[in-house]
C-alpha cells in the first residue's frame, strides 16, 4: 500500500525537504494590495517581509481553493492508495475543511485528514514524522495512531514584538493592545482548543524568551530526546543565537531553525520567535 502525505505551506518546510521525503504541498495565499501570492512559491519570506515594512494596509491571507485541493488529490489518486493529508489549526483556518470536502469529492482514493490544532514547524514535526513512516512501507493506521500519540508532548509557544498585527487582524482586542503597548509587556502566546491565546504576559522580550526557554528545559530534564525548532519572523541571527545558547544546556535536545513565513507573518509581524517542541521517544 502506498500512502501520500500532504501539507500545506504554513509547515514551512524547506522544498528539498519535501522533495526528498515526497511531501506534497498545498499553497495558502496572501494578499498584498490588489496582488496575490502563493505562499512558498510566488513569494519568499524576506521579499514579504519587505514588503510589508514599507507600510498600507495589513496583508490579507487566504486557504487554497477546493479546487486545488481536488486536483492535488486527483493526481495522488493515480499512483497512491491513501492519502493522508496534515493541516494548520482548524481553530484559525478553513484549510483543513477544505481538504476534507475535497476528500469526499474525490472517489479514487482515501483521505484521511489530521489537524494539528498548531501551525508552523510544529506541524512540520507532524508532516515529517508522517514522511518518514510512509517511506519505510507503515500503514496508515499507524501513521495516524502516531501522530495523534505525539499530540501528548507537542508544545509550541511563541511571542510577538508588536500587539499591532494581533490586533489588526482580529487577533487581540482593542484593551489589550493598549495596555500592552503602554506597560511594554511581551505576550506569551499558544494554541488551545485550536485557537491562539495568551499564556502568560511578560514585561520584556528577554524575559520572555527565557520564560519559553525554561518550560523547554523543565521536558528535556523529563525526556531522553525532545526534537525542537526555532521560529523566527525574519531574525535570523536572534534565532541563531537563541539556539547556541540553549544547546549548550540541553544536550538530549535536537534544535532546528525554522520560519513565520508570509500567511502566518501577517497575523504576527517581524520580529516574532517561537519554540516548538515534542518528545522524540
Amino acid at each position: 500500500m502506498k500512502t501520500a502525505i500532504v501539507t500545506d505551506s504554513t509547515a514551512y518546510i524547506p522544498k528539498e525537504i519535501r522533495d526528498q521525503l515526497n511531501i506534497h504541498m498545498v499553497p495558502l495565499s496572501v494578499v498584498i494590495g490588489n496582488d496575490t501570492y502563493q505562499e512558498e512559491i510566488d513569494i519568499n519570506t524576506t521579499e514579504f517581509y519587505d514588503k510589508i515594512r514599507k507600510g498600507g494596509a495589513l496583508p490579507k491571507t487566504s486557504q487554497p481553493s477546493l479546487g486545488t485541493f481536488i486536483e492535488t488529490y486527483e493526481q495522488l489518486a493515480k499512483e497512491y492508495d491513501e492519502i493522508i493529508s496534515i493541516h494548520l489549526s482548524s481553530g484559525i483556518s478553513g484549510t483543513l475543511a477544505g481538504a476534507e470536502q475535497a476528500g469526499e469529492i474525490v472517489g479514487d482514493t482515501n483521505v484521511r485528514t489530521f489537524d494539528t490544532e498548531l501551525s508552523c514547524m510544529p506541524q512540520g514535526f507532524y508532516v515529517l514524522k508522517a514522511a518518514e513512516m510512509a517511506e519505510t512501507g507503515s500503514t496508515p493506521d499507524a501513521i495516524i495512531q502516531k501522530l495523534n500519540s505525539m499530540k501528548n508532548s507537542m508544545r509550541a509557544y511563541f511571542m510577538v514584538d508588536n500587539l499591532d498585527h494581533l490586533h489588526r487582524g482580529g487577533r487581540l482586542n482593542g484593551l489589550e493592545r493598549i495596555i500592552g503597548s503602554v506597560l511594554q509587556v511581551k505576550p506569551i502566546l499558544h494554541f488551545e482548543n485550536k485557537v491562539i491565546v495568551p499564556f502568560e504576559k511578560v514585561r520584556t522580550r528577554k524575559k520572555a524568551m527565557k520564560r519559553i526557554s525554561d518550560m523547554l528545559q523543565d521536558d528535556s530534564n523529563q525526556f531522553n530526546s525532545i526534537k525542537a525548532t526555532i521560529i523566527h519572523a525574519n531574525n535570523e541571527n536572534e534565532a541563531i543565537a537563541w539556539k547556541n545558547e540553549l544547546q549548550t544546556t540541553m544536550p538530549n535536545v535536537d534544535f532546528t531553525i525554522s520560519y513565520f513565513g508570509p500567511v502566518i507573518g501577517t497575523h504576527l509581524g517581524e520580529g516574532s520567535m517561537g519554540l516548538g517542541w515534542f518528545n522524540n521517544n
